[in-house]
């Protein structure tokens, strides 16, 4: 073999090796000049829709695109190789094909690197990865695989039958009365065409509330309400309560809320004394504030005319021999506050004069009782001997019950003129007693008995 032949088979080798170089680099850099950008994970409500957002790159898209006859695109799910068995085409734009849902719209515009996707309709079926495959025919084709670059990550939904509830921030709300708090409540929005609504309860009427539909750095949106106003002491301990309402194509639209309790500051405010009656002649004074802490108040009493303290304590036991003008000063870490003086004169209890009144007055009322009823009943004497001309007579329509001095004997009425006639028989006045009448029946030119069977 001449040294000619040799030198041009050593070329010939190392031209090839240079090609066949150059195609392993350009494969293995291919997976560098594409890439798409979608969230990692979506929640889906039943009943609702669910946005996918999606954009991509591809190195020298402009000029593929202008060599494309067509661009579409396509969502697989479960696998990323459209040829394996279990591979399902859920969407392809190119035919509008749509499998397993009731509706799917690219909502996106491929030519401006918007794969952005809307599922309508979502079920618990349609949980598991998505993978969006691109197709610019007959130039490039490729499907955006999961890898270890978060940017390249594939999407996943999830699907509940109810949304998480809203989250409020901040969590732990404990601010200075007179301060003002911005409370900020936001829920997911998987679906924007149908997001959710949000509401206020139990917050002050001063409360200034904005609402808008925000997008997160993952392209996903969520609805932020944000409440400003101005802390009262009045406002300690508030329960504030965020709700969201969720429609859906379902009977019931689902309702979720968070709750964060208001804790605010202040120094000791209402300070007041009750004066309550104690053992035998003793009196209590009991000091009464608001504070925030109240875990940690110092109470001080005071007596009028003297500079030094009288006790310590929320409570002080006097004798009501201890006449005079006392006060509390009530204090925390905020501040202080002074009660107004009390008297205490030894006369808080009932005095007798006042009770022997209440008595004397009780007795006048029965005593006019008894003469009213005195009056409403006729003594009656004793008749003539005939039975038939008796000497005491009372009218019917003023009896309620007789009050006789005698016990009664074959006691019977006859109706005469609307006169009501009473025969008896004396008998030893010692044994008088009060007896009702039972029965009494007044009817012209007849008679009737009154049986006296039970005292009055």
């Amino acid at each position: 073999m001449s040294s000619t032949l040799r030198t041009l088979m050593a070329g010939n080798q190392i031209t090839s090796f240079i090609f066949i170089s150059s195609v392993l680099v350009q494969t293995h850099s291919a997976d560098k000049d594409y890439f798409a950008v979608m969230p990692q994970t979506v929640t889906a409500l039943t009943g609702s829709c669910v946005q996918i957002p999606c954009t991509f790159d591809i190195s020298d898209f402009e000029d593929k695109l202008n060599k494309a006859e067509s661009i579409y695109g396509i969502w697989l799910k479960t696998t990323s190789r459209i040829g394996d068995k279990d591979s399902f085409i859920a969407f392809n734009s190119s035919e509008n094909i749509i499998r397993g849902f009731s509706d799917i719209q690219m909502t996106g515009n491929l030519r401006e690197r918007n794969c952005t996707t809307v599922f309508y309709n979502i079920m618990k079926n349609h949980s598991g990865l998505y993978y969006f495959r691109l197709e610019m025919e007959p130039v490039f084709r490729v499907t955006f695989n999961p890898s270890t670059d978060v940017t390249k990550k594939t999407v996943r939904i999830n699907v509940r039958d109810s949304p998480h509830p809203p989250e409020l921030k901040p969590s732990d709300l404990t601010v200075m009365e007179e301060t003002t708090v911005n409370l900020s409540c936001s829920a997911e929005a998987p679906c924007p065409k149908q997001p959710p609504t949000i509401s206020w309860s139990n917050i002050p009427e001063s409360a200034h509330i904005t609402t808008q539909l925000q997008e997160k750095p993952d392209k996903t949106q969520s609805v932020v309400s944000k409440l400003t106003f101005k802390v009262s002491y009045k406002d300690h301990r508030r329960n504030i309560t965020c709700t969201a309402t969720y429609p859906r194509n379902t009977p019931d639209a689902s309702t979720v809320e968070t709750i964060v309790m208001l804790r605010v500051l202040f120094p000791p405010k209402e300070t007041h004394i009750i004066i309550t009656p104690s053992v035998g002649t003793n009196v209590t004074l009991t000091c009464k504030s608001s504070a925030s802490p109240s875990n940690d108040l110092n109470y001080i009493w005071y007596k009028h005319g003297e500079e030094t303290p009288i006790a310590w304590g929320a409570k002080i036991n006097l004798t009501q021999t201890q006449t005079g003008s006392y006060l509390c000063i009530v204090q925390n870490k905020y501040g202080k506050q002074s009660s107004e003086e009390v008297q205490l004169t030894g006369q808080d209890g009932p005095s007798m004069h006042m009770i022997s009144a209440c008595v004397g007055g009780l007795l006048t009322l029965f005593a006019i009782g008894v003469c009213t009823s005195l009056i409403r009943t006729k003594h009656l004497n004793k008749p003539s001997e005939n039975g038939k001309d008796p000497s005491g007579w009372f009218n019917n329509t003023d009896v309620d019950y007789v009050n006789i001095a005698r016990v009664m004997n074959n006691e019977r009425i006859i109706s005469d003129d609307e006169t009501l006639i009473v025969f008896y028989e004396e008998t030893d006045i010692s044994k008088q007693q009060n007896y009702c009448p039972t029965q009494t029946l007044f009817k012209h030119d007849e008679y009737t008995e009154i049986h006296y069977t039970q005292l009055c």
